[in-house]
C-alpha cells in the first residue's frame, strides 16, 4: 500500500461535514494528545498509513520546528518527511469523517495511543 500524501490529506480534511453533536467533538487535541481510555474506539477507522517504506524501514526521530514549537503544540506544523507523521496513520469519524492523525507512543514500559486532530492548514512539505 502506498503512503498518503499531502494532497490525501487535504482532501481528507475537505470531506468532513462539521457537526457539534458529533460524539468525536469531545476529541480536543489541536496538538499531540493521549487518546483517552474512555473514547469509544468504534467511532474512528483508519483511512491509511503516512509511512512510507516496508515494515523494516526504520523513518527518523528527527522533528520539523521552523519557528520553535514543540512536538506537542497546537501550531506545530505537520510535515511527512518528520517524526511522529512519518509513523502515523489517517484515521476519520465514521459520523462526520473528521480526520485524525494516530500514532502509538512506544517507552520502556508503557504504550500510548496519540491522537492529533488533522488541520490541513499546518500541512507543510519542507523538500
Amino acid at each position: 500500500m502506498a503512503a498518503l500524501t499531502i494532497a490525501d490529506l487535504r482532501a481528507a480534511a475537505a470531506r468532513h461535514a462539521p457537526d457539534p453533536a458529533c460524539p468525536c467533538g469531545a476529541l480536543r487535541c489541536r496538538g499531540w494528545e493521549s487518546l483517552p481510555a474512555t473514547f469509544d474506539g468504534a467511532l474512528l477507522e483508519c483511512v491509511g498509513s503516512l509511512r512510507e517504506g516496508d515494515a523494516y524501514d526504520e523513518p527518523t526521530l528527527e522533528e520539523f520546528h521552523p519557528d520553535g514549537t514543540r512536538y506537542d503544540a497546537p501550531d506545530a506544523p505537520i510535515s511527512l518527511a518528520h517524526f511522529p507523521y512519518n509513523r502515523c496513520e489517517l484515521w476519520r469519524c465514521v459520523n462526520c469523517a473528521r480526520p485524525f492523525l494516530r500514532y502509538t507512543e512506544y517507552g520502556g514500559y508503557y504504550v500510548d495511543p496519540r491522537i492529533r486532530a488533522l488541520d490541513p492548514s499546518l500541512l507543510i512539505d519542507p523538500t
